[in-house]
């Protein structure tokens, strides 16, 4: 009940990497796509370079903000 309206977002690290899995990947290897009642995110990213993580907190505020 806690986790109710709750938003997932998952940062796809190392995607500086060559063979790094695709957001399709991850969504399928951990299942969100049965979320039917969650709002989730997939933001591909680099934490070397930083590309990739504002997007995902700006998805956050977003959420939490109700737009």
């Amino acid at each position: 009940q806690q986790l109710q309206n709750s938003s997932l977002l998952v940062f796809a690290n190392k995607q500086d990497v060559k063979g790094a899995l695709t957001a399709a990947k991850i969504s399928e290897a951990l299942g969100l796509t049965g979320l039917k009642d969650k709002q989730w995110h997939i933001q591909a990213c680099s934490a070397l370079t930083g590309e990739g993580l504002y997007e995902g907190l700006d998805w956050v505020v977003l959420q939490i903000s109700g737009s």
